[in-house]
C-alpha cells in the first residue's frame, strides 16, 4: 500500500473551493492520463470523483494518482478479448453527482461514462458547484432521480457558460461515443493542451494550493486504501487494485498538433430505448 497525500476534494476545499483554470488544466491532463491507463488494462473504474484522485508525496508531490477500484469492472472479457454486451435496467453504480446520463437511465457502463463523469469533476473544480448539488428529496431513489433530471435538462453550454469551450467541446465528445467506442485520449489531451499554451500559462507544476501550503502548510497523508463509498447498488468490481499512478509528466506537454479529422463531433448515441428516449428528448427541447 503505497502512501499517498491529499485528495483533490481536500485540496479543493483547502482552495476555497475555487481552481484556477490553470490548476484545472494541469490536472486535466494527469487525469486522462490516468484513467486511459486503467482503460488500457481492461478496466473502468465506475466512480471518477475528486475524492478518488490524490497528490502524492515527497518526490511525487506533483504526481497524481487514482484510487479506489471497488466498483471496477471488466469490459473485456479475458479469454476472447470482446467487450462486454450492452445492457439496461442497471443499478446506479458509482456517485450521483458525477454519473454519466446513461448511468443514470441505467446502461451498461463501458468507457465513455469514465470520460464523461471526468467532465463534471471539472466543471465542478472551475464552478464551485454544479448544478444539480444540493437536491432534496424524500428518499434516496427520489434525489437519485432529481439529479438525473436537473442533469439531463441543463444543455452543455449552460453548464460551461463563462469557461473555455474546450470544456463544452470535450463533454460533447464524451456524450456521443458508443458504447464500445474507444475514446481518443490523445485528442481530448491536446484539446486542453493547446488551450494551455493559447492563455500562455507554463507547465511549471505551480498548482493553486502550492503557494498556499507554504503559507499555511498541510499537515498528515493518507493512505491509498479507499476512498469515499460510491452511491447506488451494482456489483464490486476488482477491490484489491492498488492506486493507478502511470508515468508522471517530465516536463512541458509537447507542442500541440492538430486534432484528429472529425473528432470534436458528436457520434450517434447509442441504441436502446433509453438512450433513444433521452436523444430525442434533447432534440425536441427547445
Amino acid at each position: 500500500m503505497d502512501l499517498l497525500g491529499p485528495s483533490l476534494e481536500d485540496l479543493f476545499n483547502f482552495c476555497s473551493r475555487r481552481f484556477t483554470i490553470k490548476t484545472v488544466l494541469m490536472l486535466a491532463d494527469q487525469m486522462i492520463g490516468r484513467i486511459e491507463y486503467i482503460h488500457s488494462r481492461a478496466f473502468i473504474h465506475r466512480d471518477i470523483k475528486p475524492d478518488n484522485f490524490l497528490m502524492g508525496i515527497g518526490r511525487h508531490c506533483n504526481k497524481l494518482f487514482l484510487i479506489d477500484f471497488g466498483l471496477a469492472k471488466k469490459f473485456r472479457e479475458s479469454r476472447t478479448r470482446t467487450h462486454i454486451a450492452y445492457r439496461e435496467d442497471k443499478n446506479l453504480t458509482g456517485t450521483a453527482r458525477y454519473a454519466s446520463i446513461n448511468a443514470h437511465l441505467g446502461i451498461e457502463q463501458s468507457r465513455r461514462d469514465d470520460m464523461e463523469s471526468l467532465g463534471y469533476v471539472m466543471m465542478y473544480f472551475n464552478r464551485g458547484s454544479l448544478p444539480w448539488q444540493g437536491l432534496k428529496a424524500a428518499t434516496k431513489k427520489q434525489k437519485y432521480e432529481k439529479i438525473s433530471e436537473k442533469k439531463m435538462s441543463t444543455p452543455v453550454e449552460v453548464l460551461c457558460k463563462g469557461f473555455p469551450a474546450e470544456f463544452a467541446m470535450y463533454l460533447n465528445y464524451c456524450r456521443g461515443l458508443r458504447f464500445e467506442e474507444a475514446p481518443d485520449y490523445m485528442y481530448l489531451r491536446q484539446l486542453f493542451r493547446i488551450l494551455f499554451r493559447t492563455l500562455n500559462h507554463q507547465y511549471d507544476y505551480t498548482f493553486d494550493w502550492t503557494m498556499l501550503k507554504q503559507k499555511v502548510g498541510m499537515g498528515g497523508a493518507s493512505a491509498s486504501g479507499g476512498g469515499g463509498g460510491g452511491a447506488g447498488g451494482g456489483a464490486g468490481g476488482a477491490g484489491g487494485a492498488g492506486p493507478a499512478g502511470g508515468s508522471a509528466p517530465s516536463g512541458p506537454p509537447p507542442n500541440p498538433q492538430q486534432p484528429p479529422p472529425g473528432a470534436p463531433g458528436p457520434a450517434p448515441l447509442p441504441q436502446g430505448e433509453k438512450a433513444m428516449r433521452w436523444r430525442q428528448s434533447r432534440e425536441l427541447r427547445p
